[in-house]
Order: C-alpha cells, then structure tokens, then sequence
C-alpha cells in the first residue's frame, strides 16, 4: 500500500476501548495525542497489577504489529509510571491507553495488525 492507511489515532482509541469492554475489561485514555496521526501506546494490566506497555512498531513487510516495550517491575512499580511521563514529554502526539482486562498479552495478540 502506498502512504499511511491507517485509522485516524482518535478511531484507533476508540475501537481498543470498545473492544476492551466488550471482553469485560475497563480501558482509559491517560493522555490524548496527535487526533489523527499521534503515536499509540498501550497499558495492559489486570486488577491494577503487573503493567506491560505495547507500541505498534512498523515492520519489514508494512505492517505495524503491537510490540511489547517494557514490563513493570515489582520491585520498582513507580518506574514504569515514570517511564510514560517520560515518553509523553518527549512527544506531545503520545497516546497512552491503559486497559485493565484479563490476560493482556493475550489481547494484544489478537489485535489487528
């Protein structure tokens, strides 16, 4: 495919909400990007506990696959915290969007591409 055909950042958000309440979790935007073109990261964690961050990352043939990027570690929880502070000063365009779901890596993979 030629050029970005992908969903607008604020459709993108929209459709990982519904799609985590329709599997009985609860999801959240922590920060609000760029509205169309903005960077989305994604927060799994289950009953408040042991987050993992995910990123769509661009690959080889085109596609952009969910990418985890890092783990909460439990010996120092407010570091993945400050992690995502970090990152959204670095780039303003940052959309971060926590899910609390049940098995999140097993959500993850069966997102779309």
């Amino acid at each position: 495919m030629s050029g970005d055909s992908r969903l607008p950042a604020h459709l993108e958000i929209s459709a990982l909400i519904r799609l985590v309440e329709t599997t009985g979790g609860f999801a959240t935007v922590l920060a609000k990007g760029e509205r169309d073109a903005g960077t989305i990261l994604l927060v799994t964690q289950e009953n408040g506990r042991n987050a993992q961050l995910y990123e769509r990352m661009p690959q080889l043939d085109g596609g952009r696959a969910w990418t985890l990027v890092r783990k909460q570690d439990t010996e120092k929880p407010n570091d993945f915290s400050d992690y995502l502070d970090r990152r959204r000063k670095q780039d303003s365009d940052v959309w971060i969007l926590e899910a609390d779901i049940a098995d999140g890596a097993q959500f993850v993979e069966s997102l779309p591409r």
